[in-house]
């Protein structure tokens, strides 16, 4: 492909001339195009089906363990005919239910909302909204979902191995996950753990260098920084954060792996196991959560930041009316990955920190609200007044509105060292970060789906299946994460299988038995939206406007179903930001359109 680069404003634009699809493109063998596929689409759309083949299992796992939570003691026999002497007499054996918990957590923070999301999205959006052929390196960027691919496999083998899956929780503090000894779940299901971690971490790396680059080097003629749409900055930022932080984590997983297997001694100190003193000296199980964390809080970023940009995107686009505060937005973003990598040891501060270090954590933690409540008050202002069309995309879109604002307020308790250390490691904490970062990043990825299918896939999603998807799923959010705060502040702990053997805590059994119920419910609905999915690619209505939602940006100015190379002609060049809604008279303008003499200023 032959490339001409475009100088504007004085910086050199990478601007791919290649005008004609069909050179050599139409006759690809559909293992070239559709499983080694170097085209982005293509690529974004096997990381989303992946990404929603481990949401099932993911959701799967929490419904076992829920099925445990909310009926101790009771017998499914249809949980042995699962899984075999994990579940005897169909209660889940307390390792397997561990594990279960382990694998849920790894499975949905991981390869669902963190794969799933940037890796769809950011490939998808980033050469269309920004006017680029394709990405700055389409191989690197096949070998991103291949290595996720690979870390894929190797998890999912590790629940078919005899001694099971890793059950040290998603975290996996040693020394708990450091030794072989310490549990079924520390033998080679921890290893194939740390293995799968590593090559998912080499797939992010891969993925984040190109969106970096791809997003500074690759814009089309006029598209200035400030001219790019809200999703692309959150993904440029969501790229930077991943780059700096998931090495450390690699760091931490390849030193765990040398104390599990080297005779290393990293995280281990004065260790006693059955009677034995272990020979390891020096070492600090606080210095893994150190590494753990400071990927572990930028990563929820990673997780929230992509969905933050497409909801952004999707009220503007659906409200009829530009995105309140442009600016203010971008420095929400930029604020928001700056503190993201200050707050790290709000996770540590019942490790015996130093309550002064603690209080500085503590001041970091809560300034992070600041540019969290700008984005939520230009979400609500863009609303405001609006011409709202209420489709499947703008209800998950207010949805995570919601979700985020009341799952941020419960934020407030837990950065505050003196009141975490009460709740720490109770329901409360299990309440907050599913509400604020779990169900709502599940939100703005369902947004970004049912907004952007059209042009996936040319065809629509069914609108009647999404509505019930949204009414159900939101309700039973918060039937099953609301109740679990106040499990949380009467002091009841996460991680224990059967709590019913307390006094304390029996006065939450129907309340659990009811979360149990719900939450399969919600799992049933997840269900209908896979089946809407895979359904509606084949059968969909069709789509038969380039531009279905009358939005501005450049993706759908392309062909309906685009080929490798997006545009069949010139890349078109761009004259305005992304969110001229209602000016002027008019509905909407495409930032491929002009500003004429008489046009007022935005």
């Amino acid at each position: 492909m032959s490339e001409a680069l475009h100088v504007h404003s004085g910086v050199e634009v990478g601007h791919d001339v290649h005008h004609d699809d069909h050179h050599g493109h139409h006759h690809q063998s559909f293992i070239s195009k559709y499983v080694f596929s170097m085209d982005h689409k293509t690529i974004g759309k096997q990381f989303l089906i992946t990404g929603i083949v481990w949401a099932i299992i993911g959701g799967l796992f929490s419904v076992l363990f829920r099925l445990q939570l909310g009926f101790p003691g009771q017998s499914f026999p249809i949980l042995e005919t699962f899984f075999g002497h994990w579940a005897k007499g169909g209660t889940i054996h307390p390792e397997f239910y561990y594990a279960l918990v382990t694998m849920h957590g790894t499975v949905l923070v991981f390869f669902v909302l963190t794969a799933g999301l940037s890796g769809t999205f950011a490939n998808i959006l980033i050469p269309l909204q920004i006017g680029a052929r394709d990405m700055a390196s389409p191989f690197l960027n096949m070998l991103s979902y291949w290595f996720f691919f690979m870390a894929s496999i190797v998890m999912l083998s590790s629940l078919f191995i005899q001694t099971g899956p890793a059950s040290g929780g998603w975290t996996m503090y040693p020394p708990l996950s450091a030794l072989h000894d310490a549990s079924l779940g520390s033998k080679a299901g921890a290893d194939m753990w740390l293995i799968s971690m590593a090559l998912f971490i080499v797939s992010s790396l891969l993925g984040g260098l190109n969106y970096i680059s791809t997003i500074l080097n690759m814009r089309t003629k006029g598209m200035s920084m400030t001219r790019l749409p809200l999703p692309i900055w959150a993904m440029f930022f969501t790229a930077v954060l991943g780059v700096l932080s998931f090495p450390v984590l690699l760091s931490g997983a390849i030193l765990l792996l040398f104390d599990r297997n080297l005779g290393t001694s990293f995280y281990l100190s004065d260790i006693v196991v059955a009677g034995n003193i272990l020979p390891n000296e020096g070492g600090s199980a606080i210095l893994f959560q150190h590494l753990f964390w400071f990927l572990g809080h930028p990563e929820v970023y990673i997780i929230l930041l992509p969905a933050m940009g497409m909801v952004s995107e999707i009220l503007s686009v659906n409200s009829r009316k530009p995105i309140f505060g442009y600016m203010a937005m971008l420095g929400s973003l930029f604020a928001i990955a700056i503190l993201a990598f200050l707050v790290w040891a709000h996770h540590m501060f019942v490790t015996g920190l130093n309550p002064f270090l603690g209080s500085v954590f503590v001041l970091l933690t809560l300034l992070i609200a600041v540019p969290s409540a700008i984005k939520v008050f230009n979400w609500l202002t863009t609303l405001w007044r609006g011409n709202i069309r209420f489709t499947p995309a703008t209800l998950f879109a207010i949805g995570f509105v919601s979700l985020f604002i009341s799952g941020g307020l419960t934020g407030i308790f837990l950065g505050n060292s003196t009141i975490d250390i009460h709740l720490h490691d109770t329901m409360f904490v299990v309440a907050h970060f599913h509400i604020v970062m779990g169900v709502a990043s599940f939100f703005g990825m369902f947004a970004g789906v049912y907004h952007w299918y059209p042009k996936m896939f040319g065809r629509y999603l069914n609108s009647t299946l999404g509505y019930i998807h949204f009414w159900v799923t939101i309700c039973g959010a918060y039937l099953i994460f609301w109740p679990m705060h106040y499990e949380g502040l009467a002091g009841m702990p996460r991680r224990y299988l059967d709590k019913s053997i307390w006094q304390a805590f029996n006065q939450f059994a129907d309340l659990d038995k009811m979360i149990t119920i719900v939450s399969i419910v919600v799992f049933a609905v997840q269900l209908m939206f896979v089946f809407n999915f895979f359904y509606s690619i084949f059968k969909g209505r069709k789509v038969t406007s380039t531009n279905p939602w009358g939005a501005n940006t450049l993706e759908w100015t392309t062909p309906i179903n685009p080929g490798h190379g997006n545009w069949t002609g010139e890349i078109p060049e761009v004259h305005r930001w992304p969110y001229d809604y209602g000016k002027d008279g008019r509905e909407f303008i495409p930032q491929t359109e002009p500003i004429s003499a008489s046009e007022s200023k935005h």
